[in-house]
């Protein structure tokens, strides 16, 4: 039953991803943590931390982490293959209907109205790991109060880095990891 649960969630989340990988995200909480209940808002939040510094999709990658956690390597298999069959589905028929009407006007209008959706998904995802880093999984307001210092310093940071001095991700990912791991040892270590 678990891997039927498996194929069934991420077969949804692969087949409504419009937009690649963060627009996934919003996709891949709903199922995860909010229908099945497989991760905590928490454990989500690594998830999506983990397999966007993995190589691959982020679809790809969560569907084979909650898989191996859920039901082991064979629940691995069978979520990575529901996540990833919508897809070629979709892609091969897509690049074949494509190829041969890609200059009808048509064709042109839809694509410019999947874009402000694709965005739209990739704020949604954004916006909500936001508010659980600076907040935190049990924030139930948003005030000033309740921000964590030291993950709002991390943010403002990395975001200075990447947009004044064109780091690569990378090394900011990196380099605050380092930084949150030191800081949170000394906190809880004194």
């Amino acid at each position: 039953m678990i891997y039927l649960k498996l194929l069934w969630s991420f077969l949804q989340i692969g087949l409504f991803s419009i937009g690649g990988g963060y627009a996934a995200i919003p996709l891949i909480q709903n199922q995860v943590v909010d229908r099945n209940g497989w991760l905590s808002m928490s454990e989500f939040a690594d998830l999506i931390t983990i397999a966007e510094m993995t190589p691959g999709p982020i679809a790809i990658n969560s569907a084979t982490f909650v898989g191996i956690r859920i039901a082991g390597v064979p629940g691995a298999l069978i979520a990575t293959f529901g996540s990833v069959l919508p897809s070629v589905i979709i892609v091969l028929t897509l690049a074949y209907i494509y190829g041969k009407y890609q200059n009808l006007v048509i064709m042109q209008g839809i694509l410019s109205g999947l874009r402000p959706a694709v965005v739209a998904f990739i704020t949604s995802a954004g916006i909500s790991l936001f508010f659980l880093a600076i907040w935190g999984e049990e924030a139930r307001t948003y005030n000033i109060e309740g921000i964590n210092p030291v993950a709002a310093i991390l943010f403002a940071s990395a975001l200075f880095v990447l947009r004044k001095f064109k780091v690569n991700p990378v090394f900011v990912m990196f380099g605050t990891g380092i930084l949150g791991m030191i800081v949170y040892l000394g906190v809880r270590h004194p």
